[in-house]
Formats: C-alpha cells, structure tokens, sequence
C-alpha cells in the first residue's frame, strides 16, 4: 500500500516516558525479531500481566514488522470493540496520540469487522483490521473466501492463549506466509494446553508490582485443622488431619465441590473476604473498594448473594442466564460504586476492568493455572498508576484449603517469577504452618449410591494464613534463611495467625436476604426450565388467558402463585414472609416448580 504509516513513519518509543517499560521491552524485542527472522519460525508470543499495557503494546507491533496490512483479533466483541479504539484517530484516547508515539497525521487506517456494515473495499483501503473470532469462523465464511492469501503479512492474536484451538486453525491457513504473534497475560489455557508459539518476551509480574502496575497480592487461606467423617466400610467416625483435607482437595471433585458450596464453608469465606475488604477500607480510607466472588453456577450465585447481603453488604450477580439488560443493570451499579459485593461465573473475565474490585473470594474450582489467574487479574488493576506501595494498590485472594486453590496459588507463584534466584525469594506454602484453624464435620454417602455432596455440618475456631506472593524483603529473607539453615523447622518460626470473627447476621437481615434470594430463585428456575425446553422467554404461546405476558412472566407468574399458596399468603404478600415460611419454601422448592409446570404446560411438552 502506498504511504502505509507502518512502513514509513517512525514510531516514538525509545526513551518515550509515556510508554510503560514492557511496551518499550516487548517492542525492541518484536522489532530485533523482525528485522533478523530467517523464515523458519512464523509465531511467537508476548506475555504481559494484566494492566501492563497489552492493547498499546498489540497497536505498536506493526511498526516493528513494518506491516503491509495487519489482522488484529480479538476472543470476543468487547476486547474487539476496545482494541479499535486504540487504533482510531477519531478518539482523543487513541493509543498514537495519547503516548505521543506519532506527532500528527497521517496515522495507520483502521477498520473493524462487525457483520454486514463493513465490505470488502473498506478492508482493501486498511492499514489494520480489528475483528474478533467469531466474524472468521464457519463453513463458506465470505471474509476467508473473498480474501486472498497474501492479504494479511502480520496477524496479532489479543488473549492468545485461546489460539490453540482448532477453531483459530482456518484463519493460520487461509494465510499462510502472515507472521503471527500472541499476546496474553497467561501463556496456558483453561484445558493446560500451551499457548502457540515461542514466548519471545515475558514480563514477571514481580516486576509489575515493583513499578506499580498491578496491585501487590497476598493470598488468606482458611485452614481446617482436622476433618470428621464416617468411613463408608465400618459406618465408623474417623478424623483426618490438614493434610489428608489437602489430599481430598486435590483428589475428589466431589469433596472439592462440597466445600465451596456449603453452608458453613460458604459462610466462612463470605465473612473472612468481608474482613479484608473492610480492612483495606479503613487503611486507605476509600469506601469505593470491593469484593468480587466466582461461583460454580447461577443457583451459586444466589446463595453467595443472600449470605453476603445478609451481612449488610451490598450484592448482586451477573450470569449469562440472565438476560442483557439485568446484568448491564448490575454492572451500571457497579460503576456507580452502589455495590459492595459482584458475584458472577467466569462472566467478567478478559477485558474486564474495575479498579475499585480489591478483593477476590473463591468460591469455585479451578482446575489449571489460566482461569485462575484470569479471576485473580480482576483485581490486579491499580488505582493509582505508577504509584508502588500505595495503599490504595493492594489486593486479597481468599480461598478455603480444601478447595485445591493452595496449588494454584503455587503455580501462579511460580508463574510469577523472573528467575531461579529470584524465585527464591517468594514465600513458599511448603515452609508454613498449616496445623492450626477450623474444624470441620463431614458426613459421607453410601457406596453403591450416587454420589451426594459431602454434608459440612460445622466449623470451629477458624484461623486464616497470609500468603504474599511476592516478598521483597530482603532482610526479612535472610533471616528465615539463616534459621532454615540452622535447623528450625516452621513449627518453631510461624507466621502469627489471626481467628475469624464471623461477621454478625441479623435475623432481619437474614430473612430480608432471603426473600430477595427467593425472586432470584423463582426467575433463574423459569428461565432454566424454558431453556430447556427450547422455548422463547420473550415469546407468548403460554400466556393462555392473554393478559399480554411474555412466556417468562407467565410461568415465573405461576411459580410465585404455588409458592404463595404452601405458606398460605397472597400473591403481593411476600414482605410479609417469615423466616420459617421462607425455610419452607427453600425444603418444598422442587416440588412447588413442577406443580407450577404442570399447570402452565398442562402435560405438554
């Protein structure tokens, strides 16, 4: 192309002030690649911590390879949507003008790809395309056929760790001679698998925290100090130690999931992150600060909510069950600052940014490395940049020893390193004591029945472990190090523990949770059930007597109606619920929504 920007104009980067440190690194790398490549290695990958600067490092890329025409794609529409903007002239936030890296026109010609409003003249006349995956996917895709395949010389993949599925496979041979680089703030998947290409450059998060662009993490781990449960062969009670429930966490996706969902554990987390949230309000003074929780599904969700809404708190969630304009009605109070507590299911994930979200409570399961670290960068984002040690940047991961997190947080200490020497400076779980905390009553199914969740009666006395993952103290260090070297074990140099005041519960506050908890309930079990049956909420086909409906309203409408009448109130009485007719409610559930069913299917399917 005639006058490509990319090709002859000369970005400011070296010495820029403006540019973070991994963007000058990363670039003067990409550009070395560039300019010595022999041909043989066609993709490699950039790994930047969330908050590094990735989308400004992903539009400088094309002036390192001097880009006839580059492809930028994106895993979903907002990253898409938020990467055009960094290229767009038009914005004053645009990436060029706002870190003085082009004095001026003319600056590289942007387009996106975002169903029929762009042709294929518009991408003739680009410098850079923005799409996300989804618009190059499936059989006759007319932007794959219509393009040649020397269209594109450099395709960027943002979050490229998603890159090695089969489905990104098309577009690297429908343009085979393009250059291709990965950008992700984890080099790993949710399933393991490595992301494509050779790691060119890697910034360590140690070194982020150092310079201020990401919070500095510690990790509250509540720790069981035995486990009581019945054998299955001998119907006897035996205890287990700490390491055995460790064992248990690892092994047994059952006991993993039990502990995440019980009452009691549930409650512990919801209290211990409550404490830590309030923590971090009183030192900086910034009532702004939040929580943000994972849970495993919607039903999840609403338990978290009520248990958290309960103790005072502000809470709501978003799930992809819910529809759009519900879950940007939570996300706008959000931003507001009239929540304390967001809760959700992998829903705010990539590109997701909420400064202000400060504590990350655990009450799901992950498996590998990438997800967790995609959960816990929600609160890695600073609030004031630049600015290492502020107590305003500083963020808490709670998690509960049982649920198998300890190894992740392992992992993603080991993640988190620059090197083997400085790797021994990070404070390893091994070396704490983890013999102290609650106690825990558990209660076994049956052999030959299937499996149950495991039954947490209670907790005790529980005790919460600090573990940063990082520590730059060096003298701190050495000390320990001396001591290890003379022989003392953790039992005679331990941390100091602190136990868990639970969090009071009014009984007001309790029944108000949940009786809220109950709309929430009614409409996600409406929503399911009409899911599962292939039917349109927003359709009418049920609203029989046609009161103008939607198929939503009719069946939540009879679902209250069955539920009103096992308490003997009227529909509109639900203020007036007790506690013990709500109880009520929660132990007939079941049977209340097929009645409801029945009544509003009447035997159809």
């Amino acid at each position: 192309m005639d006058n490509n920007p990319f090709q002859t104009r000369e970005p400011n980067i070296a010495g820029n002030n403006r540019l973070r440190t991994p963007q000058r690194e990363a670039y003067a790398e990409l550009a070395e690649f560039a300019t010595n490549a022999d041909g043989q290695e066609r993709e490699i990958g950039i790994v930047l911590p969330v908050g590094c600067g990735k989308s400004g490092c992903i539009t400088l890329t094309p002036f390192a390879f001097k880009a006839t025409r580059a492809l930028v794609v994106a895993p979903g529409v907002p990253i898409a949507k938020q990467l055009h903007d960094d290229f767009d002239p038009a914005r004053t936030s645009m990436f060029y003008i706002k870190c003085n890296i082009l004095p001026g026109e003319p600056y590289p010609e942007p387009v996106e790809i975002r169903g029929t409003t762009t042709n294929k003249g518009d991408l003739e006349e680009a410098d850079v395309v923005i799409t996300n995956i989804h618009q190059l996917q499936g059989e006759g895709n007319r932007w794959l056929e219509d393009l040649p395949e020397d269209f594109f010389d450099l395709i960027l993949f943002d979050e490229g760790h998603h890159n090695v599925a089969a489905s990104w496979d098309a577009l690297r041979a429908k343009f085979p001679d393009a250059k291709i680089v990965n950008f992700s703030a984890t080099p790993t998947r949710a399933d393991g698998q490595l992301m494509a290409g050779r790691i060119l450059y890697s910034y360590p998060i140690f070194r982020a925290i150092q310079e201020g662009y990401i919070k500095r993490l510690k990790a509250v781990v509540l720790n069981p100090r035995t486990l009581r449960y019945v054998r299955h062969e001998d119907g006897q009670e035996v205890e287990v130690s700490l390491d055995e429930v460790r064992r248990l966490g690892e092994e047994d996706a059952d006991f993993r999931r039990s502990i995440v969902t019980s009452t009691e554990t549930l409650n512990t987390i919801v209290d211990a992150s409550i404490r830590e949230l309030e923590r971090l309000r009183s030192a900086t003074g910034d009532n702004r600060l939040k929580i943000i929780a994972s849970a495993l599904n919607c039903d999840h969700c609403r338990l978290i909510v009520e248990a958290y809404r309960a103790r005072g708190r502000r809470a709501d969630y978003v799930h992809s069950r819910e529809d759009s304009a519900a879950n940007d009605r939570v996300m706008q109070r959000l931003e507001n600052h009239e929540l304390d507590v967001i809760v959700q299911v992998r829903k705010l994930g990539e590109g997701f940014d909420h400064p202000f979200l400060a504590v990350a409570a655990v009450f799901s399961i992950f498996r590998n490395l990438s997800p967790f670290v995609q959960f816990v960068g929600r609160i890695m984002r600073v609030i004031e940049h630049d600015a290492p040690g502020h107590p305003l940047n500083n963020g808490v991961v709670v998690f509960h020893a049982g649920a198998n997190i300890a190894r992740r947080w392992e992992d993603f200490q080991q993640y988190s390193e620059a090197d083997r020497e400085y790797f021994d400076q990070l404070l390893p779980i091994e070396a704490l004591d983890f013999t102290k905390a609650d106690e825990l009553q558990i209660e076994p199914t049956q052999t030959g029945r299937p499996r149950d969740p495991i039954e947490v009666r209670s907790q005790t006395d529980v005790r919460l472990q600090e573990i940063a993952l990082i520590n730059d103290d060096s003298e701190a260090i050495t000390a320990l190090k001396i001591l290890q070297g003379k022989g003392y074990t953790p039992d005679q140099v331990k941390q100091a523990y602190e136990q868990l005041q639970p969090v009071p519960v009014t009984k007001v506050r309790q029944r108000k949770a949940k009786r809220a908890g109950l709309d929430m309930r009614v409409k996600t079990e409406a929503a399911r059930i009409l899911h599962d049956r292939k039917i349109n909420p927003e359709g009418h086909e049920l609203d029989r007597q046609k009161l103008g409906r939607t198929n939503l309203i009719t069946l939540k409408a009879a679902i209250d109606r069955h539920v009103a009448t096992a308490v003997d109130r009227k529909i509109g009485e639900r203020s007036q619920y007790t506690k013990p007719q709500l109880d009520q409610i929660d132990a007939q559930f079941a049977a209340l929504v097929e009645r409801a069913v029945q009544e509003v299917f009447n035997g159809s399917n």
